[in-house]
């Protein structure tokens, strides 16, 4: 069946120059974009049952804009004075400049590796004497807490913020040719808010082993997988899967 329509579970993009505006234009196909999962704080009440004493760590190892939001927010709702010698170690640079909602960049320690969280190792490794503190979500890929406990990293990890299923019952009775996930927790999503998703000629794209696994497991049909050899982004994968059928 051709592709006419496509549901990106991701926040509309914020830049007219988004692969995504390319993709619709040159395939003259509709694509519409609905956040399934979003973010929510976990309250101080909370994170102080998990027994992890935030002050008495020397550096903070940030994953996400997420995880600078909430630690921020943690600390000033708990009196926690944040340190100005507290070492920031961020998985992208966009991260890194991030902190500057929250504190003077240039007067900081900061590092930040190229986007992927092994990027951090050598400086773990530089800094070893370092106590960090790892805030994040319910929800951690796997591989993270694997690469500091096979490098031996001083840290604790810290739940400051939850991933939940937005409510998606306004689209019950909305059909889309192509759903696009990037995350076990979309498929969750997806799964919650319809229990009884039948998925018939509906395809689904998936970006990431994680995510492919999910849908599997799910019982659902892996139509479109990313990245790869030949379509290392979504919007690459989704394009050659288009060319495919639609010259049909």
């Amino acid at each position: 069946m051709k592709v006419k329509t496509i549901l990106v579970s991701q926040p509309a993009p914020q830049t007219e120059n988004s692969p995504y505006f390319d993709l619709a234009a040159k395939n003259k196909i509709n694509i519409d974009f609905r956040p399934f999962i979003h973010v929510a704080g976990v309250d101080s009440g909370e994170v102080r049952k998990q027994k992890v004493n935030i002050p008495a760590h020397t550096a903070v190892i940030l994953t996400s804009r997420n995880a600078v939001d909430h630690f921020f927010r943690v600390a000033e709702e708990t009196r926690y004075a944040v340190p100005n010698e507290l070492k920031y170690f961020c998985t992208s640079e966009a991260i890194a400049y991030y902190l500057q909602k929250y504190v003077v960049y240039r007067k900081r320690k900061i590092y930040f590796g190229n986007n992927q969280f092994k990027d951090l190792l050598p400086l773990f490794k530089k800094h070893k004497d370092e106590k960090y503190l790892l805030p994040s979500s319910d929800v951690l890929k796997p591989e993270i807490t694997k690469l500091l406990k096979d490098n031996k990293v001083n840290y604790n990890r810290v739940v400051l913020f939850n991933t939940v299923a937005s409510d998606l019952s306004d689209l019950a009775d909305v059909y889309y040719d192509i759903l696009v996930f990037f995350s076990p927790s979309g498929i969750k999503s997806l799964l919650e808010n319809f229990p009884d998703f039948d998925q018939n000629d509906t395809r689904i794209a998936a970006f990431g082993t994680s995510t492919h696994r999910a849908v599997k497991e799910a019982g659902l049909r892996l139509d479109i997988s990313a990245p790869t050899p030949k379509a290392p982004s979504m919007t690459m994968a989704i394009e050659a899967y288009i060319k495919e059928v639609n010259k049909k």
